[in-house]
């Protein structure tokens, strides 16, 4: 990435975008580098029409694909035909308008629930398509799924370098910390907020017993940076802590009540689906690339992140 690179990255307000704007702003900062951060107000990604005249009007050289329509495990349940038929629409029209427009390079963002339900564990970037996902997500998860298979085709039948990422549970500044529909750890932040201010219980939904690895999203945008400019494969890259950093649910909701300093009532209403009790992931793969790569210590991020979440409360998704 010598020359001038205009990079367009769709979802650019959201969680990850906006780590990646953090760090490409600052520590990555690179002269020859023009970022454009796009949000569902420039263009509606699930119309063709509007993703092609967001593509002539950014003319990208390389491009993060972020855009996704996205939410918890309750939101899932319910919306599982919604998820399959807009994430499909909106990764085809970015990739077929990467291809028409010789975008050099498309990093798109994938998930860990991608992976086949029964399993052995840790999974690795091989196993994308041993199996069927969880059925509690079945549509999002093959909707991203097809990220793959279009990346591949598009490379055998063109030689695109379209590639993607794998992260596990992301977190941090600029979540969407809405209780109904957000994910795990912006979920607790926010009911602590609210059990702290209230005066009432704490109350986490399931068991506490699921395991996760979490990956700090500043420490995702470091790593994505640097897929985009190094990383040589069509194959996906998994990006996470090591499965020794993996953690029960109960043990992060405990890390969220200490950096919040909840003194109150912990409750866990066994009556709530815990969802996928596991999905270990193998980071070997990027440690062979990055083998001295820090990650921020879990703590230390989840306590960054309430500390964001307090400074920002009157404004951020909730």
């Amino acid at each position: 990435m010598g020359d001038k690179c205009v990079i367009l990255v769709t979802g650019g307000t959201g969680l990850v975008g906006q780590a990646i704007k953090t760090i490409a702003d600052g520590e990555e900062k690179r002269p020859n580098e023009e970022w454009y951060f796009a949000s569902s107000k420039d263009a509606d990604l699930s119309d063709r029409e509007a993703t092609e005249k967001l593509f002539e009007r950014v003319k990208p050289t390389h491009v993060i694909h972020l855009a996704a329509m996205v939410g918890g495990l309750f939101r899932n349940l319910k919306y599982n035909l919604d998820f399959y038929r807009t994430n499909t629409l909106i990764n085809d029209n970015v990739l077929n308008a990467s291809f028409k427009n010789g975008v050099k390079k498309v990093v798109s963002c994938l998930s860990t629930c991608i992976f086949p339900d029964k399993t052995t564990y840790p999974i690795d970037e091989t196993m994308v398509h041993n199996g069927p996902p969880h059925d509690s997500n079945f549509g999002y998860s093959f909707s991203k799924r097809m990220i793959d298979v279009l990346n591949r085709a598009y490379n055998k039948q063109h030689g695109c370098q379209f590639t993607s990422v794998i992260p596990t549970n992301v977190f941090g500044p600029y979540d969407n910390f809405n209780l109904e529909d957000g994910h795990v750890l912006p979920g607790l932040i926010n009911k602590i907020y609210c059990a702290k201010r209230d005066n009432t219980p704490f109350t986490v939904w399931g068991t506490g017993s699921p395991r996760r690895q979490f990956i700090y999203s500043l420490d995702l945008a470091r790593l994505m940076i640097w897929v985009l400019r190094d990383y040589p494969e069509i194959d996906p890259i998994i990006l996470s802590v090591g499965e020794e950093d993996e953690v029960s649910i109960k043990e992060a909701a405990e890390a969220v009540i200490e950096a919040m300093e909840f003194k109150g009532e912990v409750k866990f209403d066994t009556t709530k689906s815990d969802g996928q009790f596991k999905k270990t992931a193998s980071n070997a793969k990027l440690r062979k690339y990055r083998p001295d790569f820090k990650f921020t210590p879990f703590k230390q991020a989840v306590k960054e992140s309430c500390n964001w979440f307090e400074a920002n409360y009157e404004t951020l998704r909730k």
